[in-house]
Protein backbone atom coordinates (compact mmCIF):
# COMPACT_ATOMS: atom_id res chain seq x y z
CA UNK A 1 0.00 0.00 0.00
CA UNK A 2 1.22 3.54 -0.56
CA UNK A 3 0.72 7.07 0.36
CA UNK A 4 -0.79 9.66 -1.91
CA UNK A 5 -1.05 13.86 -1.41
CA UNK A 6 -1.03 16.69 -3.77
CA UNK A 7 2.49 17.84 -2.72
CA UNK A 8 4.47 14.71 -2.14
CA UNK A 9 8.13 15.62 -1.08
CA UNK A 10 10.50 13.25 1.46
CA UNK A 11 10.07 14.25 4.96
CA UNK A 12 9.75 12.95 8.39
CA UNK A 13 5.73 12.78 7.77
CA UNK A 14 6.01 10.99 4.64
CA UNK A 15 8.65 8.22 6.37
CA UNK A 16 6.40 7.68 9.25
CA UNK A 17 2.84 7.45 7.08
CA UNK A 18 4.93 5.08 5.13
CA UNK A 19 5.86 3.16 7.79
CA UNK A 20 2.50 2.66 9.47
CA UNK A 21 1.18 1.66 5.77
CA UNK A 22 3.67 -1.39 5.42
CA UNK A 23 3.02 -2.13 8.75
CA UNK A 24 -0.36 -2.22 8.19
CA UNK A 25 -0.83 -5.53 6.20
CA UNK A 26 1.54 -7.53 8.15
CA UNK A 27 -0.29 -6.28 11.56
CA UNK A 28 -3.24 -7.74 10.49
CA UNK A 29 -2.11 -10.94 8.79
CA UNK A 30 0.28 -11.72 11.77
CA UNK A 31 3.30 -13.31 10.29
CA UNK A 32 2.32 -15.34 7.51
CA UNK A 33 1.86 -14.54 4.32
CA UNK A 34 -1.12 -14.14 1.84
CA UNK A 35 -3.70 -16.61 2.63
CA UNK A 36 -3.22 -19.35 -0.39
CA UNK A 37 -7.21 -19.27 -0.74
CA UNK A 38 -7.34 -15.25 -1.05
CA UNK A 39 -5.59 -13.32 -3.42
CA UNK A 40 -5.73 -10.41 -1.25
CA UNK A 41 -5.26 -10.27 2.43
CA UNK A 42 -7.56 -12.36 4.75
CA UNK A 43 -8.42 -10.00 7.30
CA UNK A 44 -11.26 -11.98 9.19
CA UNK A 45 -11.22 -11.72 12.80
CA UNK A 46 -8.58 -9.13 13.11
CA UNK A 47 -10.62 -6.14 12.19
CA UNK A 48 -14.33 -4.85 13.40
CA UNK A 49 -17.52 -5.08 11.49
CA UNK A 50 -18.54 -2.88 9.18
CA UNK A 51 -20.11 -0.08 11.52
CA UNK A 52 -20.06 4.13 11.18
CA UNK A 53 -22.81 6.92 10.93
CA UNK A 54 -21.56 9.65 8.10
CA UNK A 55 -22.90 12.20 6.03
CA UNK A 56 -24.29 11.54 2.75
CA UNK A 57 -25.49 14.24 -0.03
CA UNK A 58 -28.43 15.82 0.61
CA UNK A 59 -28.19 15.88 4.19
CA UNK A 60 -28.81 12.28 5.04
CA UNK A 61 -27.10 10.62 7.20
CA UNK A 62 -25.71 7.04 6.36
CA UNK A 63 -25.12 4.04 8.49
CA UNK A 64 -23.69 0.28 7.91
CA UNK A 65 -27.79 -0.34 7.98
CA UNK A 66 -28.23 1.20 4.23
CA UNK A 67 -26.04 -1.36 3.06
CA UNK A 68 -27.23 -4.44 4.21
CA UNK A 69 -26.64 -7.06 2.00
CA UNK A 70 -24.11 -5.32 0.13
CA UNK A 71 -20.76 -6.49 -0.39
CA UNK A 72 -19.03 -2.86 0.38
CA UNK A 73 -15.50 -2.13 -1.04
CA UNK A 74 -14.15 0.94 1.13
CA UNK A 75 -11.31 3.21 1.10
CA UNK A 76 -10.34 6.45 2.46
CA UNK A 77 -9.38 9.87 0.80
CA UNK A 78 -10.09 12.91 -0.71
CA UNK A 79 -11.79 14.40 -3.83
CA UNK A 80 -8.88 16.52 -4.50
CA UNK A 81 -6.05 13.78 -4.67
CA UNK A 82 -4.34 13.88 -7.82
CA UNK A 83 -3.39 9.84 -8.48
CA UNK A 84 -4.46 7.48 -5.71
CA UNK A 85 -7.90 8.08 -5.44
CA UNK A 86 -8.76 8.58 -8.98
CA UNK A 87 -7.19 5.78 -9.61
CA UNK A 88 -8.43 2.88 -7.51
CA UNK A 89 -11.66 4.60 -8.19
CA UNK A 90 -11.62 3.24 -11.64
CA UNK A 91 -10.19 0.43 -10.73
CA UNK A 92 -12.47 -0.15 -8.01
CA UNK A 93 -15.68 0.63 -10.91
CA UNK A 94 -13.89 -1.70 -12.76
CA UNK A 95 -14.36 -4.54 -10.54
CA UNK A 96 -17.76 -3.63 -10.55
CA UNK A 97 -18.16 -4.06 -14.57
CA UNK A 98 -16.44 -7.19 -14.21
CA UNK A 99 -18.67 -8.79 -12.11
CA UNK A 100 -21.69 -8.56 -14.47
CA UNK A 101 -24.83 -9.14 -12.70
CA UNK A 102 -23.07 -9.35 -9.34
CA UNK A 103 -22.10 -6.03 -9.32
CA UNK A 104 -25.33 -4.72 -8.80
CA UNK A 105 -24.81 -6.24 -4.96
CA UNK A 106 -21.64 -4.33 -4.50
CA UNK A 107 -20.93 -0.73 -3.18
CA UNK A 108 -17.88 1.24 -3.31
CA UNK A 109 -17.77 3.50 -0.40
CA UNK A 110 -15.47 6.60 -0.73
CA UNK A 111 -14.94 8.12 2.98
CA UNK A 112 -12.85 12.05 2.87
CA UNK A 113 -10.59 12.67 5.46
CA UNK A 114 -10.71 16.07 4.29
CA UNK A 115 -14.06 17.31 5.53
CA UNK A 116 -13.31 20.97 5.23
CA UNK A 117 -13.41 20.88 1.31
CA UNK A 118 -15.19 17.72 0.64
CA UNK A 119 -19.04 18.25 1.30
CA UNK A 120 -21.15 15.55 0.72
CA UNK A 121 -22.61 16.70 -2.50
CA UNK A 122 -19.54 17.42 -3.96
CA UNK A 123 -18.11 13.77 -3.00
CA UNK A 124 -21.16 12.17 -4.06
CA UNK A 125 -20.51 14.49 -7.71
CA UNK A 126 -16.76 13.41 -7.32
CA UNK A 127 -17.92 9.28 -7.37
CA UNK A 128 -20.40 9.24 -9.52
CA UNK A 129 -18.18 10.50 -12.25
CA UNK A 130 -16.87 6.69 -11.55
CA UNK A 131 -19.82 4.80 -10.63
CA UNK A 132 -23.46 5.54 -10.63
CA UNK A 133 -23.98 3.12 -7.17
CA UNK A 134 -20.95 4.17 -5.82
CA UNK A 135 -21.49 6.32 -2.21
CA UNK A 136 -19.72 9.38 -1.19
CA UNK A 137 -19.37 9.96 2.80
CA UNK A 138 -18.05 11.98 5.24
CA UNK A 139 -18.36 13.59 8.63
CA UNK A 140 -16.76 16.22 10.79
CA UNK A 141 -13.54 16.22 11.86
CA UNK A 142 -13.82 13.86 15.55
CA UNK A 143 -16.55 11.51 13.29
CA UNK A 144 -13.77 10.88 10.35
CA UNK A 145 -10.56 10.77 13.31
CA UNK A 146 -12.45 8.46 14.99
CA UNK A 147 -13.76 5.81 11.93
CA UNK A 148 -10.02 5.97 10.44
CA UNK A 149 -8.42 4.91 13.78
CA UNK A 150 -10.87 2.21 14.29
CA UNK A 151 -9.88 0.72 10.73
CA UNK A 152 -6.17 1.75 11.39
CA UNK A 153 -6.10 4.67 8.65
CA UNK A 154 -2.97 7.11 8.98
CA UNK A 155 -4.03 10.70 7.92
CA UNK A 156 -2.55 14.09 8.19
CA UNK A 157 -4.28 17.36 7.48
CA UNK A 158 -1.73 20.05 7.14
CA UNK A 159 -1.68 23.89 7.60
CA UNK A 160 -1.90 25.73 4.12
CA UNK A 161 1.28 27.89 4.05
CA UNK A 162 1.85 31.48 5.08
CA UNK A 163 -0.17 33.81 2.41
CA UNK A 164 -2.07 30.52 0.59
CA UNK A 165 -5.58 30.31 0.32
CA UNK A 166 -7.32 28.53 3.63
CA UNK A 167 -8.24 25.76 0.85
CA UNK A 168 -4.80 24.83 -0.13
CA UNK A 169 -3.24 22.76 1.34
CA UNK A 170 -2.46 19.40 1.09
CA UNK A 171 -3.55 15.73 2.67
CA UNK A 172 -1.38 12.84 3.02
CA UNK A 173 -3.37 9.33 3.70
CA UNK A 174 -2.09 5.59 3.93
CA UNK A 175 -4.12 3.72 1.12
CA UNK A 176 -6.08 0.40 1.85
CA UNK A 177 -9.19 -1.04 0.07
CA UNK A 178 -11.06 -2.90 3.07
CA UNK A 179 -13.87 -5.58 1.65
CA UNK A 180 -16.59 -6.40 3.49
CA UNK A 181 -19.07 -9.36 2.93
CA UNK A 182 -22.55 -8.94 2.56
CA UNK A 183 -23.29 -9.68 6.61
CA UNK A 184 -20.82 -6.91 7.35
CA UNK A 185 -18.17 -8.53 8.22
CA UNK A 186 -14.22 -7.51 7.42
CA UNK A 187 -13.19 -10.32 5.17
CA UNK A 188 -10.29 -8.59 2.74
CA UNK A 189 -7.57 -6.00 2.74
CA UNK A 190 -6.57 -4.98 -0.95
CA UNK A 191 -3.43 -2.78 -1.81
CA UNK A 192 -3.70 0.20 -4.41
CA UNK A 193 -1.53 -1.87 -6.54
CA UNK A 194 -3.93 -5.43 -6.73
CA UNK A 195 -4.17 -6.89 -9.95
CA UNK A 196 -7.72 -6.41 -11.37
CA UNK A 197 -8.25 -9.41 -11.94
CA UNK A 198 -7.03 -11.32 -9.10
CA UNK A 199 -9.36 -8.60 -7.13
CA UNK A 200 -12.06 -9.58 -9.25
CA UNK A 201 -11.92 -12.96 -8.61
CA UNK A 202 -11.31 -12.67 -4.77
CA UNK A 203 -14.45 -10.37 -4.93
CA UNK A 204 -16.50 -12.96 -6.85
CA UNK A 205 -15.89 -15.64 -4.71
CA UNK A 206 -16.69 -13.56 -1.38
CA UNK A 207 -20.17 -13.07 -2.81
CA UNK A 208 -20.28 -16.82 -3.69
CA UNK A 209 -19.81 -17.73 -0.05
CA UNK A 210 -22.55 -15.55 1.38
CA UNK A 211 -24.50 -15.81 -1.08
Amino acid sequence: MTTANSSWTTSPLKRWLALITLGLAGLLVGCSERSPEWNLYDVKGHLPDLSFELQAAGGTTFTEKDLEGKTVLMFFGYASCPDICPTTMAQLSQIVTNLGDNGQDVRIVFVSVDPHRDTPDVLQEYVNAFNPNAIGLTGNVPTIARLAKKYRIAYQIEKPKPGDDADIYNVTHSQGIYIFDNRGQARLLASDSEDTAAFTADVQKLINETS
